[in-house]
């Protein structure tokens, strides 16, 4: 849409993802006129959010107290300090860590099944922590139809808000700044992107919308903590619009703060997508629990082994320290089949498409259909009926000499050799965790039994070459409650709004160091309501 030559509205929305969305279908509620700012195509409207698998870590819900799972605000902000590490005099971020516990339930939980949305009924045990310091109770709920499901309702219920001219969408449009005349917002400079064309799109307040700073590889270098290793190439998982300038400008401008910038939550374990949407697109495995977490050289990361649900902050650490960027995940049929599985909507189409019995049907007897899928588009999911056949593939493709294949054979046949005395003698952590997510029904479904690697009717092999990729910034523009962007003296900016992940889902960083996992969407919901709240307050 071309940009308007001297439009005007109540409240002007910079992004149009899930926090965007939300922020502008509560202010339409609200009776105010909303101009929704876009960089990306019609079709894509929704950012992110529009690709994700949808899951959310909600606390004290119906699906939990079915599943007797005793869930309460108090013991989800227990887990939620201690796993990320929060600083106790970072007000800003304490306060949206409680207001996320304490209202999940009914400010995205109850306003979702409102807004005519379902949960899968089964709530999943993510994070618990690689000494059980993260998540200890399951709380990983997934939306039905994933979150592309959430995002068109959303758009849907938000049109239908903006009739009567209400709400103008611009789309393929960046904001480049945000105007202030008279010491109060004006509105901000709009750029076509398609013609070039630039305006000026008037508005009191402004909502910063935009996403977080990772997008850009320059931004998640430039921010990366010196102590932390750093892995020479990555992925790119973030959205590629989410490049930070916005950020910087309100830094520059209007004396926003910018807080923990350097804490990012990426992914161990990435691929580079078959199908790029953009460069360096990567997708994100959902790494199998009983592969073999290997280094390029094929042996065994360790000494504490590699094994995904835990805790993801630090398995990325542990990726990022080996010598080579990528590693390798040893597996065979029998476990992928079972175990397989890739974070998003794309790649996730009985859930997407709302398909229970064929959920169902790939559950219990194996998705070997995305199997398949995988080793016939991905160059990086090799598979082989022979250890030696799949260290030559491993070999081409990385154009090297670095696995050897005795010493493949050799940590193969370390893992296997537990099995040897039967159940009783198993001595590995692995299969120790293995079995500690199995006692949950949900992890036992998704989940094979321990067993030795090369037992012969488990085959062919499958090694799966795998990078780290970035996802989320957690650290954004300082906030508080109402979402209003604060200055360096701790004041809000008259006018000026931050949501979803420009704000590091509320406060600057509300989760710390680490995610709890699937506080994103929520959060994206909870900072967003919160902003439309107070806009509607202040008129």
């Amino acid at each position: 849409m071309p940009v308007p030559s001297s439009p005007s509205s109540d409240v002007v929305v910079a992004g149009g993802g899930l926090a965007g969305i939300v922020t502008a279908l509560e202010a339409l509620r609200a009776g105010l006129r909303v101009t929704l700012i876009d960089r990306d195509s019609p079709e894509r409207l929704g950012g992110l959010a529009l690709w994700a698998f949808g899951g959310m870590a909600l606390v004290g819900t119906p699906l939990q107290a079915r599943m007797k799972i005793p869930d309460t605000p108090e013991i989800a902000l227990r887990d939620w300090l201690r796993f990320g590490e929060l600083d106790a005099d970072d007000v800003h971020a304490m306060q949206w860590a409680r207001h996320y516990v304490e209202q999940s339930r009914g400010g995205v939980h109850d306003w979702l099944v409102g807004e005519g949305l379902s949960f899968m009924p089964a709530v999943n045990w993510v994070e618990r922590g690689l000494h059980g310091e993260g998540n200890s109770l399951p709380r990983y709920h997934i939306v039905w139809g994933t979150a592309r499901e959430l995002v068109r309702r959303l758009v849907a219920a938000m049109r239908r808000a903006g009739s009567g001219g209400r709400l103008t969408v611009l789309h393929r449009c960046r904001v480049s700044a945000v105007e202030r005349a008279g010491g109060r917002i004006a509105g901000v400079q709009v750029c076509d992107d398609t013609t070039g064309a630039t305006a000026l799109v008037r508005a009191p307040v402004v909502v910063l919308a935009m996403g977080g700073l990772n997008g850009s590889h320059a931004q998640a270098r430039a921010n990366w903590p010196a102590a932390r290793a750093r892995p020479a190439t990555m992925l790119n998982g973030a959205h590629p619009y989410a490049d930070g300038l916005l950020h910087e400008h309100v830094r520059d401008t209007f004396g926003g703060r910018i807080v923990r910038a350097g804490e990012m939550w990426n992914y161990a374990a990435g691929i580079p997508h078959p199908y790029p949407h953009f460069d360096g697109h990567g997708l994100s495995l959902i790494p199998c629990k009983s592969a073999l977490w290997l280094d390029h050289r094929g042996r065994r990361i360790g000494p504490e082994p590699l094994v995904t649900g835990f805790d993801t902050h630090w398995l990325c650490q542990r990726v990022a320290q080996q010598e080579k960027p990528w590693t390798w995940h040893l597996l065979n049929w029998r476990i992928a089949t079972k175990e397989l599985a890739l974070s998003g909507a794309e790649h996730n189409p009985r859930i997407r498409d709302r398909q229970f019995p064929l959920f169902v049907k790939e559950t219990l007897l194996g998705n070997h259909r995305l199997v398949r899928q995988m080793a016939r588009q991905s160059p990086q999911f090799l598979v082989d009926d022979s250890l030696s056949g799949l260290a030559a593939k491993m070999n081409a493709l990385t154009c090297s000499h670095d696995i050897d294949l005795t010493v493949l054979q050799a940590t193969a046949d370390a893992f296997d050799a537990n099995f040897a005395g039967g159940r009783r003698l198993h001595n590995d952590d692995q299969i120790r965790r293995i079995l500690h997510a199995r006692q949950w029904g949900p992890d036992r479904l998704r989940t094979c039994a321990p067993a030795p690697l090369q037992q012969r009717w488990a085959g062919p092999f499958i090694a799966i070459q795998v990078q780290l990729i970035t996802r989320k910034s957690l650290g954004g523009l300082r906030t508080d409650l109402q979402s209003r962007v604060l200055d360096a003296d701790q004041r809000p900016i008259d006018g000026l709004y931050a949501v979803g992940e420009a704000a590091g889902f509320g406060g600057g960083g509300a989760c710390g160091r680490r995610s709890l996992e699937g506080t994103f969407l929520p959060g994206c919901i909870l900072t967003a309501r919160a902003a439309a709240r107070s806009i509607a307050a202040g008129r």
